[in-house]
């Protein structure tokens, strides 16, 4: 009786790493995807062959991924190690959405993210919306190098869809303001340190915007958000 209990413990522990070892291949992927897409000069704009490739190579690997754990994630095993998979989705999720909200200027669906994983892969509410949570964090960054370069808010250039003259940081507050709605409390999720970080998100890119609308004013032609401020330069823009 004993060496069953052994034998399904040792059963569990296995099917429980390679769970582990999936969802942290998966992280390091979606990050390098994220940091591809941080190379992007504009919204609504088509990706340049050569970021598309790289994104694309990464996503099928990332498939391959999910792929190779759904044996481990049927029936009640789907909620046993949903905690040890959740991180990776989570990521893919902030991924795909940063993907296409580039691409496109939207946000993208619950439909459409269940639709990027695998059969057998369930997609929790919990896990998309943490994604979208974290999408917040890699706009701001994206608005703040847009910035810095260009010297003027992101907006979308209207080449993959129509705009309606919506910029970055409309985009970010409106975000905002549909978590703060959301009833967390009541559906159980666990996003209170996810919102602060994305309110403080929202609150540096309000700022870079003031010192490029009005303080610059005062500053000598040629001035950029970022450069030539204290603790300003490029390392400021990497710091956030």
């Amino acid at each position: 009786m004993f060496e069953t209990f052994r034998a399904e413990l040792d059963e569990h522990h296995d099917r429980r790493e390679r769970v582990i070892k999936a969802s942290r291949d998966i992280t390091a992927l979606s990050k390098k995807i994220i940091f591809s897409l941080q190379r992007v000069k504009k919204l609504q704009t088509l990706l340049s062959p050569n970021i598309s490739n790289e994104i694309s190579t990464r996503q099928g690997e990332i498939a391959e991924l999910f792929t190779s754990i759904v044996p481990d994630l049927g029936g009640i095993n789907a909620w046993r190690y949903q905690r040890n998979i959740s991180g990776g989705i989570q990521e893919f999720m902030e991924a795909i959405s940063f993907q296409q909200y580039l691409e496109t200027q939207t946000l993208v669906t619950f439909e459409e993210a269940q639709d990027k994983l695998p059969l057998g892969v369930e997609l929790t509410q919990e896990d998309y919306i943490g994604g979208l949570y974290d999408l917040g964090g890699e706009l701001m960054r994206f608005a703040i190098t847009g910035m810095a370069i260009g010297g003027e808010v992101p907006r979308g250039s209207g080449e993959t869809c129509a705009t309606d003259d919506r910029d970055i940081l409309n985009d970010l507050r409106d975000l905002r303001a549909r978590f703060e709605v959301l009833d967390t409390e009541r559906s159980g999720l666990r996003v209170e340190k996810k919102m602060d970080v994305l309110k403080t998100c929202v609150e540096k890119v309000e700022g870079a915007v003031y010192g490029m609308t009005v303080r610059g004013r005062e500053r000598p032609t040629g001035w950029t958000p970022g450069l030539g401020e204290e603790g300003g330069g490029p390392d400021a823009v990497e710091s956030y």
